[in-house]
């Protein structure tokens, strides 16, 4: 009995899955149920439809943009750096053999 109960819930949630029109509200949702804090729930909701409006992405794609940039960022310093420890290096070893 326990089988068909598990295996029609999971065909209604197949189903039913398109019915849930954003999952925004989850977070804050879990931020209620965790803390009981409703006002930082409801600022949590607010800030993101924010983010959404201004910049038509979730605020976890915003986050996730900026740190993709930022490696970028790094990754270009430290090959500059790279280079030119390098040819410090070569300059030091000249200075040697002379």
């Amino acid at each position: 009995m326990k089988t068909k109960e598990i295996g029609f819930f999971l065909l209604i949630l197949l189903f039913l899955n398109g019915c849930v029109q954003s999952t925004a509200f989850l977070g804050p949702a879990f931020t209620v149920a965790s803390t009981g804090d409703v006002y930082t729930a409801g600022l949590q909701y607010g800030a993101g439809k924010v983010v959404k409006k201004k910049t038509g992405k979730e605020p976890m794609e915003v986050i996730s943009d900026k740190l993709k940039g930022r490696k970028k960022i790094n990754k270009d310093f430290i090959n500059l750096v790279k280079k030119h420890v390098e040819k410090n290096n070569k300059l030091l070893n000249k200075k040697d053999i002379n």
